[in-house]
Parts: C-alpha cells; structure tokens; sequence
C-alpha cells in the first residue's frame, strides 16, 4: 500500500491539531480523544512517512517539522478542495450547478445561444453545452442520451418524451423583394406551384413542412427544387433570385426589417407551429436539468421575439 493509501483524514486532523495547539493533551479536548489516541494517530502517521512530522521545542511545545509543514500545506489545500466539492454539490442538489447538453434544431441556432448567455447569467455555475443538428439527428440524440434537453417545432412519437410549448413558430413564404408574388397581392395556388422551390435537406423540419404545404396546395402535383443544407444558404438562394422557400420566420426577421426579403401572402400563409422544449419521458431527476427547463419555459416568449414577430406579420 502506497502512502498515499495509507494516509487517513484521523491523521492528519491530528497532526494539524497537535501543531495547532502545541499540545496533544490539547489537542485531544480539541478533537474530542483521549490523549494516548492523538499520539498513536500521530505515531503511525510519522511510521508512514519514515521521519518526523512534529518536534519539542524547548518549552516543550510541538511545532511542524519542514516534513510536518508540507503534509500540512497539502491538508490544507485538500480541505479547500472538499469544500468547494462540498458546495458544489449541494450547489446541484438544489438545481443551481451541474452541466446540460441542449439539442436544437438548425432553424433554433438564432435564438438558442441567447438562452444560453442568458441562462449563463442567472446561473454561472450551470454548463449549458449547445448541440445543432437538424431535426432526424436532434431527435437521435434524444433517443440515444447525448442530448439532456431539446428544442424543436413537432414533438417525436419515438423516443416518448415530455414536451412543454415555448410559443408559436410561424413559418413564412420569402421572396426577393422585387419578385412578382411579393408585391402585396395573395399568391394563387397556381401561381406557388409554378415556382421553383428552395429546400432543406431530407431529415429537416422544414423540409418536411414545405412538401407538405406544396403537396395539398397541388394535390400532389410535381414541383421543382433546388436543395440547401442550412437556413443560411436557403435564404442566400432566395436572396439572389434562384426561387423561393417556405422558412421559419425566426431565421428571417433581420432580413424581413432590412427589406432584403418580403413574405409571399397566399391561403394557409403563414403556418404557425410551434415551438418546443422537451425530454425524454422517465428520465432521472436532475435539479440542474429542471432548473433550466424551467427558465425557458417562463421566458420562451422573449427568446422568440414574439412582440417583433407578430409586429413583421401585422405588416
């Protein structure tokens, strides 16, 4: 057995009494032992090392070695350390430190790291970590536990989970601002099916959405496309001319404000879904995990701008 091993905390709350008091008669009133008992955890303690820790001055007062002194010295940083731990976790015990993996669907990267800075403010000892992925692999980390939380528009049937809506989450028609269907009149059904479309990935919500629409708008008519891996690219396309995309109105409003796009109006426009936090339905409880589950909950309305979102639709 290593020193180390050997070493018990006995010990060396008897040591830092014995050089604490100068005394082991003290010392043992101090820690509540009988005197012998002090000077047996003191004896072995120093057979461990193979040196003395502590010395008799001349007026028969024990004091440290530089032995005594650096075993001490490293008491103390331990004691500091096992408070903190201490802390800590009560710290989790009651919701206020622990680590969280959020998992948000591609559309949420333009609100969700504004809940994280603001989750980081009211509770700087949780972790909130993001995770991005589109709403097949959101839901796979789910499924599989790498993700604590998730946000995204239509709750999984599998795995089961407990949803919790934030608020709604409209998705708009976007063109160029000088496209024909953008001018102010509502768009024919004709009319959108004769357009070329812009879309999402296989996997994406909004893909699935679009094709949706598309598909009870026509009846199942045949329409064209063009596919994009990210809202970002999606919007570039429509911004330069190649067509037009059904997109959540959380990825456009800075451009909708600039005037770089404008909001097609048709029959069934805009589609209001919404949005959700969830988990997984049975998990063990977590305090830090309830904690922030509960914070965008009470403030999802202001992470969505619901104020700004409904004043761009008003228009």
């Amino acid at each position: 057995m290593t020193i180390q091993n050997a070493i018990t905390l006995k010990q060396l709350r008897a040591l830092e009494a014995i050089v604490e008091t100068g005394s082991i008669s003290q010392s043992a009133d101090l820690l509540g032992l009988t005197p012998p008992a002090v000077h047996s955890q003191l004896k072995v303690l120093e057979e461990q090392f193979g040196c003395a820790l502590v010395n008799r001055t001349p007026g028969e007062r024990f004091e440290a070695t530089p032995a005594g002194m650096a075993l001490l010295e490293a008491f103390e940083t331990m004691h500091s350390a096992l408070a903190k731990a201490v802390d800590r976790i009560e710290a989790m015990k009651n919701g206020m430190a622990g680590r969280i993996v959020l998992g948000v669907i591609g559309t949420g990267k333009y609100f969700a790291p504004s809940i994280v800075a603001h989750l980081k403010k009211e509770y700087p000892d949780i972790e909130v970590a993001l995770q991005f992925g589109n709403r097949d692999q959101t839901i796979s980390d789910l499924a599989a536990g790498r993700t604590d939380l998730a946000i995204m528009g239509r709750p999984p049937r599998r795995p089961e989970v407990t949803a919790y809506s934030m608020g709604d989450h409209p998705h708009v028609l976007i063109a160029p601002p000088d496209h024909p269907l953008a001018q102010g009149a509502r768009a024919e059904a004709a009319d959108l099916l004769a357009e070329h479309f812009i879309l999402r990935e296989p996997g994406s919500g909004t893909r699935i959405l679009t094709t949706r629409f598309l598909d009870q708008l026509g009846e199942g008519q045949a329409f064209t496309f063009t596919e994009m891996e990210s809202n970002e690219s999606v919007k570039q396309a429509v911004i330069a001319g190649l067509g037009i995309a059904l997109i959540s109105i959380n990825t456009v409003i800075e451009e909708l404000k600039s005037g770089r796009l404008r909001m097609i109006e048709a029959d069934g426009l805009p589609i209001i879904r919404h949005w959700f936090v969830l988990h997984r339905t049975g998990l063990p409880p977590n305090p830090a995990l309830d904690t922030v589950l509960d914070h965008i909950r009470r403030n999802g309305p202001q992470f969505l701008a619901e104020t700004e979102i409904r004043e761009l639709l008003k228009n």
